[in-house]
């Protein structure tokens, strides 16, 4: 496994094992709370990436990690990598900061989805013929056809309201976010010239 994502794999273990620990009140200082919730702090925009609400949870995450970061940082290199992962977590967490106010949910956000949906809409970018077979059903197909229906369904799951208690738009948020940042690497609409 290549260094950074090994390294992002060890922090958010570690994180959930202090969670344990330490409890409901180190996971809320570090969980992403909306901003009229007022218990929001700057630092809950990275650190809300590496809490986890469940064993499930963080295990579905890191394996995402594993399989989409690993290809990614060995094309990449650490440093384009980190670059990408956390402009996915940022974009992740503004947009839903942006939706709860929205909506007034003054609930917590917490997990490395949103940085995972990054690495998946960069993974199909970069390899969009590169067959992914999902888990339930277990359906191969190409990964571009796969982020597009895994980002339509998370889209009408948020719209509608569907299986409350995740972040849709966050997940939409770390999309949308990935795919920015290699149009503008690749200099490719919305931006200009390309920044290889």
């Amino acid at each position: 496994m290549p260094q950074l994502t090994q390294s992002i794999l060890i922090a958010n273990v570690v994180v959930f094992l202090l969670q344990q620990v330490l409890g409901d009140g180190f996971t809320s200082l570090l969980a992403l709370w909306p901003l009229g919730s007022g218990r929001f702090m700057p630092w809950q925009l990275v650190t809300y990436a590496f809490v986890h609400a469940s064993l499930t949870h963080i295990a579905f995450n890191m394996w995402g990690l594993w399989m989409f970061g690993s290809e990614l940082e060995r094309v990449w290199g650490p440093r384009r990598m980190a670059v990408f992962y956390g402009a996915s977590v940022l974009a992740a967490a503004f947009a839903q900061l942006a939706v709860s106010a929205l909506l007034g949910n003054y609930a917590p956000t917490v997990g490395a989805s949103g940085g995972l949906f990054g690495l998946l809409v960069g993974f199909a970018m970069l390899f969009p013929e590169r067959r992914i077979v999902l888990l339930i059903p277990p359906i191969p197909m190409p990964a571009k056809v796969f982020v597009f229906v895994y980002g339509a369904i998370e889209l009408v799951l948020g719209v509608t309201g569907t299986a409350s208690g995740v972040a849709h738009f966050a997940h939409l948020g770390g999309i949308a976010g990935g795919w920015l940042v290699i149009r503008y690497w690749r200099g490719q609409p919305p931006f200009g010239r390309g920044r290889r």
